[in-house]
């Protein structure tokens, strides 16, 4: 699917709850970008979640600029850009690599834990701004419950990092998610060790539900350093959590695109999240615990738009100002990475 056609429903939560809440500039920190090619011949880790396929086979810029035209009428967006590490990274870091010399826009380079100094640091000459590891490169003998940080970022890794101000874009692993207490310990550890290195905690930790967020933040609010993006959550709880622990200038916007053009609305039962979707749109979601049917299509909007309601939510029970609403959507991001506002 190339861009996304606005549905009635979608105009209507726009137009009504979203455009005179959202700045005119807003920064998407976190996007995946990738071609057919970058995924020829490449196996899904069958670890991982398998629902994020359903919505795009693939993500270029252009799909991406369309995307946004069609989602945020009226506004100017722009994305700190990313490859999938779900693909040949060889092959999508360089497809980045090639929009960052056309676009000038800021870069994550996706690594390995075996990634050496050398080659980091020859990306970041050619214009990359961080690094995204991901736990699906942790090595294979770890079972995938027990997979910790620094298994697939490496402190060697994070020490040069903070030898650069690099950027780290960083998915935590394991099935406690943020409330994990080897996370928490970790992060901690990360922030003090390493105040120089930028790390962004994705999806607020994939604190999806209350027990993945649990009272990690009453450990979390002592950090100094650490940002947190809420890419992809729509439960307001963390949004609003997060707000409280390291308030808004470490808080930033990311929306996981492609992912974010699904059409959807997100519940939670016993400790899961549940995406529930227009009947049929996504094919047989029989078989997955992340999925369910309605058929109350019509009333569904897109992801995108059910994270920036969450948003709104928390803003609204923390009492954000219109300029720090402008900052988690767009200021912090640019000052993070340099951009011209």
């Amino acid at each position: 699917m190339f861009g996304i056609e606005s549905t009635p429903r979608d105009r209507e939560v726009y137009e009504e709850t979203l455009r005179d809440f959202l700045p005119d500039a807003i920064v998407d920190c976190h996007v995946h970008l990738w071609t057919p090619r970058c995924r020829e011949g490449f196996l899904r880790p069958d670890s991982l979640v398998s629902w994020p396929d359903l919505v795009a086979a693939d993500c270029t810029f252009e799909d991406l600029e369309a995307s946004y035209r069609a989602m945020f009428p009226g506004k100017k967006v722009r994305a700190v850009l990313m490859t999938t590490p779900t693909c040949h990274l060889a092959a999508g870091n360089a497809y980045v690599e090639d929009l960052i010399r056309k676009t000038g826009l800021p870069a994550f380079f996706c690594i390995r834990p075996e990634t050496g100094e050398e080659e980091i640091r020859a990306a970041f000459a050619r214009g990359f701004s961080g690094v995204k590891p991901y736990l699906n490169y942790a090595p294979s003998y770890i079972p995938p419950k027990e997979i910790r940080i620094y298994d697939f970022l490496t402190p060697a890794q994070l020490r040069l990092m903070d030898e650069l101000g690099g950027k780290v874009m960083l998915h935590i692993a394991r099935d406690g998610r943020l409330a994990d207490p080897v996370n928490i310990a970790q992060l901690m550890e990360i922030d003090e060790k390493y105040p120089n290195a930028k790390v962004i905690v994705a999806h607020i930790g994939r604190a999806y539900t209350a027990e993945a967020l649990g009272n990690a933040f009453d450990t979390l609010k002592n950090s100094r350093n650490l940002l947190f993006d809420f890419t992809a959550n729509t439960f307001e709880p963390a949004i609003t959590a997060c707000l409280r622990a390291v308030g808004p200038g470490r808080l930033l916007f990311g929306s996981d695109m492609p992912i974010t053009k699904m059409r959807m609305y997100r519940v939670t039962e016993n400790g899961n999240y549940i995406n529930v979707v227009p009947r049929g749109l996504y094919g047989d979601v029989s078989g997955d615990p992340h999925m369910r049917e309605s058929d109350d299509g019509d009333r569904i909007t897109t992801f995108m738009y059910e994270e920036l309601l969450a948003f709104r939510k928390a803003a609204e029970k923390t009492g954000l100002t219109r300029r720090e609403i402008a900052d988690v959507m767009a200021g912090n991001t640019v000052r993070l990475f340099g951009m011209q506002a």
